[in-house]
Order: structure tokens, then sequence, then C-alpha cells
């Protein structure tokens, strides 16, 4: 019980978190609900199937290449992750009725990307004990979030523009760019301090989603005027 409340603790604040950044007009909580089991469940279904597929072309074997390891954080983890995150917040959320303002492209990835985190932290913390779960608390949850305030900023901007197409990839690419950068300078930890380069890339994304929250709140649609 101990280690269930550790793996799910982290998600639960990062939810908490975004839910009071929605100051303006709160999203349906059934709605919420629905977007983060479809993260949990769907999300990681898609996932392990694109992890298989792509492991057919691409057996990766050396771990002590990087440019295999860039490959895998890339394309493999990065692009496969992202993908499976992004087209439930494309195709089911950006669609609904209550998607009326561009901070719930936000809202909405993270609820997608907190259930996909719940999963996965779930097994890592269930095989790896306490340990595990206070280092994925202060790392691995948090870059979750991050990549899906980036891609949520755009796909928000998306559904009330002209330019929906390129905005919903542009927000795609992003999270997996600092999804892939994260992963593979962890990956190639056989290069001495090579480690570093995530927190550099995690804090830069950091900054970034703080910024893509501030300009969301400032141009809600239901901010009083």
């Amino acid at each position: 019980m101990t280690l269930l409340l550790l793996a799910i603790s982290p998600v639960l604040i990062v939810i908490l978190y975004i839910f009071i950044q929605d100051k303006y007009e709160k999203e349906p909580t059934r709605l919420l609900v629905y977007n983060f089991l479809l993260g949990a469940i769907v999300s990681v279904i898609i996932t392990t199937l694109l992890y298989v597929i792509i492991d057919i072309p691409l057996p990766l074997k050396n771990h002590n290449s990087i440019y295999e390891q860039f490959i895998k954080a890339f394309f493999v983890v990065g692009l496969s992750e992202e993908f499976s995150k992004y087209i439930i917040v494309r195709y089911y959320a950006q669609s609904h009725d209550e998607f009326n303002e561009p901070f719930d492209g936000i809202v909405y990835a993270v609820m997608v990307s907190m259930g996909f985190a719940a999963t996965e932290n779930l097994m890592y913390v269930l095989q790896g004990g306490m340990e595990v779960a206070i280092i994925r608390a202060f790392t691995a949850i948090p870059a979750h979030a991050t990549f899906a305030i980036l891609m949520g900023y755009y796909i928000g901007k998306a559904k009330f523009s002209n330019n929906r197409i390129v905005l919903n990839l542009t927000g795609l690419f992003l999270a997996v760019l600092f999804h892939g950068a994260y992963d593979f300078f962890l990956f190639i930890d056989f290069v001495p301090g090579i480690w570093m380069g995530a927190f550099i890339s995690l804090s830069i994304a950091i900054l970034l989603s703080r910024k893509a929250i501030k300009r969301h709140q400032n141009i809600s649609y239901f901010r009083p005027k």
C-alpha cells in the first residue's frame, strides 16, 4: 500500500496543480477522468504496440552506442509515448465541446499524460521499491507533465486557429524533442557526467511550461475583463 501511494501521489499533485491553474473555467470532472483513463490504458497499449513495431526494423542491441541510444531516446521512446498521448488529446479531447479555450489544451494533455505516467510509475515502483518511487517523483513525473504542457499549449492554440495542423504537430514535435533529449542523456550514462544534460533539458522544459501556462491564463476567454 505504501508503494502504491508513493507511485500515485506525485501524479495527483501534478493534476491538482493544473486544476488550480485552470482559474477561469473548470473542466467537467467526468471528462477529466475519461482523459486520465484513456492515458492510463489506451495510451499505454498504443505505446506498447509501437515499441513492438519499431523494434522490427530497428533492433537496438548495442547499449554503448551513442547513435543507437539517440534513436532509442527520440524515435522509440520519445515518439512512441508522446504520439500515443497526442492522438488521444487531438482526436478525443480537442474535438469535445467542453474544449472551449486555449488553456484546455494544457489541462487535457496533462490528464492524458498523467494517466500514462500513473501506469508507468506503478510498474517501475512495484519493481524497484521506495527508492525508485522517490527518484521518479522528482524526475519522470515532472518530466511527463512538462512535455504534456508544451504539447497542450499548441493543441490549445490550434483549436481556435486556422493553422490547426501545423500548431498541433508543433505541440507533438516539442513534446518528442524534450522527451527525447531528457531520455538520451540518461541512456548514455556510460559517458561520465552526461546525465546532467537530462536535468538541464528538463529545467528548460519546466521554464517554458510555466510561460505556456501564464500565456494561456492571460488570454482565457473567461477571464474577467
